[in-house]
């Protein structure tokens, strides 16, 4: 039984054998279809496991530090869906953009698109606090690979991103600010792929 077991883990941690059939599993009154395999005549169920990411736990200084990582958490789980959101519309703009012939076509566009985002989440984007609207930034970087000073520059001209630039400047932020996942922004990463991953 331990050799069985064994076999059993190793396959489904380095998954060698191939695909040779099909099981059904009973449970109760559902039925459950997945592949298997036929080891030394067992069959044996095949099953794609979720991945699991695993951090070591966090160990603070004080309760004042526990608080800070629980804001931050929170204020992550607000900001990372319009990140996600605004990598998936600036990959589809940018398909559209890039069709279009004219300069004059490209601005309506990009205004256009501004008007449409301004109204769908300007009222929301707006209740966000000056922390949130920093993380948001960050993130933005995180998942276009652009800063949103580059973003803007590209979409709306030099001179609109320097002047966003020189207003976020007022308000202690940084549209040139990069996202470092192994410096300054090592906790965020942590706490980004765990939301990525459904597990917090």
């Amino acid at each position: 039984m331990k050799i069985l077991k064994s076999i059993f883990i190793l396959f489904l941690l380095f998954n060698t054998v191939s695909l040779k059939a099909q099981n059904v599993i009973e449970r109760g009154d559902s039925i459950i279809i997945t592949r298997a395999v036929v080891l030394d005549g067992d069959t044996i169920p095949n099953i794609r496991l979720k991945e699991i990411v695993i951090f070591p736990d966090m160990v603070f200084k004080n309760k004042q530090q526990a608080r800070r990582y629980t804001k931050l958490m929170r204020d992550l789980k607000r900001v990372y869906p319009y990140a996600r959101l605004a990598k998936d519309k600036l990959d589809e703009m940018e398909r559209e953009y890039n069709k279009l012939k004219t300069d004059k076509e490209r601005k309506k566009y990009a205004e256009t698109v501004e008007k449409q985002l301004v109204d769908e989440f300007g009222a929301e984007l707006k209740k966000l606090t000056v922390t949130q609207g920093r993380l948001l930034l960050k993130l933005i970087d995180r998942e276009t690979g652009n800063t949103s000073y580059e973003l803007l520059k590209e979409l709306r001209g030099t001179f609109s991103a320097v002047f966003w630039q020189t207003i976020a400047r007022l308000f202690g932020s940084d549209l040139k600010a990069e996202y470092n996942a192994e410096g300054d922004d090592i906790l965020i990463e942590r706490i980004v792929v765990l939301i990525e991953h459904g597990q917090i």
